[in-house]
């Protein structure tokens, strides 16, 4: 009975002094606490040594009064990694939008906390000092591993971390002949899904805006364009595809020029390889008196939250962004623990999304 009375004054008078300080719970206060060593706070923690039961109990208990939260940076130092994830994001101008890496940075974040990992975020404004920074990283061993997004032919990035062995997983694809683990979207079968979607309606003349040929995705995209066309057994026109940036002003001007066209060469139809370009037509087709849905067929690709809101609603192509966050998470992780990935290299639908701006009623 003595001693109980003891330790309870003892815990009693310790919290009272850490309250005193307002400051966040340490290993120490733990230790002290628990009247233990930091050493085995430490293997209670990481359940890295033999402990006893009452000590056990002891140091849990102490953890839970102080509220204490054990610092995922130094539990990874410990056991050599960092339980980083790196991953460059690009800053989108304001005249741009790009909700489709937003949704998948957060599905990304939520993921890696699922497996007690963190992502270090960094802009990357400028591709050449881009490299640096992940040369740097690589160097200094400040994250376990990389996910890449945007990527291109002749990657940088990738043909960097290829080179040194560092573990990474991309979303999306670059040179064919580069053996990396990636995800991607098939955005060559969505084109080709929404150009069917617009032939089964009864349009012939479909116009395609695409981006510049240095775009390794809008290449593939564009593909699927064709594809879509070939299998319908119609014939390609040159004056309906229209190479331009991801760009609200520039699809405005293009859907303009694609609408000023004689009436027996005017496109009933154009696909747009992104929402963005897409509300750039949806805008010209109505300032030129087209009603959308009914004259002029519209389809977009990311299928934007706004795109649901739009007059009319736009018809897009959905991608598993969700599904892809967890998937490279769960591949970059196997790669950490020297797992073999059963499918390094995954190719996902979209699925096509229909609304009123391709339905034709009267």
């Amino acid at each position: 009975m003595v001693v109980e009375t003891f330790q309870s004054l003892f815990l009693e008078r310790e919290l009272n002094r850490f309250n005193a300080r307002e400051t966040m719970p340490t290993i120490k206060d733990v230790a002290r606490l628990a009247g233990v060593s930091p050493a085995t706070v430490s293997h209670v923690i990481n359940d890295s040594a033999p402990i006893s039961q009452e000590t056990r109990r002891r140091v849990l208990e102490a953890i839970q009064v102080l509220g204490y939260q054990p610092s995922v940076i130094a539990r990874g130092l410990q056991a050599g990694q960092s339980r980083m994830l790196g991953y460059s994001w690009v800053p989108m101008p304001e005249t741009k939008f790009d909700p489709i890496l937003d949704q998948f940075l957060e599905n990304m974040a939520e993921a890696a906390a699922r497996h007690d990992y963190h992502l270090l975020t960094f802009p990357a404004p400028d591709p050449h000092r881009e490299i640096d920074v992940y040369r740097q990283m690589v160097g200094s061993r400040r994250v376990d591993g990389f996910i890449l997004s945007n990527t291109t032919l002749d990657d940088a990035r990738i043909q960097l971390l290829m080179d040194a062995k560092f573990p990474f997983v991309a979303f999306g694809r670059s040179n064919p002949e580069w053996d990396f683990p990636f995800i991607d979207v098939d955005g060559a079968e969505g084109i080709r899904l929404a150009v069917r979607h617009l032939v089964a309606l009864g349009h012939h003349r479909i116009a395609c805006l695409a981006w510049p040929e240095d775009s390794l995705t809008g290449q593939f995209r564009l593909q699927g364009y064709y594809d879509g066309l070939g299998e319908a057994g119609l014939s390609q026109n040159s004056k309906w595809v229209l190479r331009i940036e991801n760009d609200y002003a520039q699809a405005y001007a293009a859907a303009k020029e694609l609408l000023s066209l004689p009436a027996a060469e005017r496109p009933t139809a154009i696909t747009c390889l992104a929402d963005l370009m897409a509300i750039g037509v949806l805008n010209a087709a109505a300032d030129s008196g087209a009603r959308v849905g009914q004259d002029l067929a519209i389809t977009g690709f990311d299928d934007a939250p706004v795109a649901r809101f739009l007059r009319p609603p736009l018809t897009s192509l959905r991608q598993p962004i969700a599904e892809i966050g967890d998937l490279v998470v769960q591949m970059l992780l196997a790669l950490l623990q020297g797992e073999p990935l059963e499918e390094p290299q995954r190719l996902l639908p979209p699925v096509l999304i229909v609304r009123e701006s391709t339905r034709l009623e009267g």
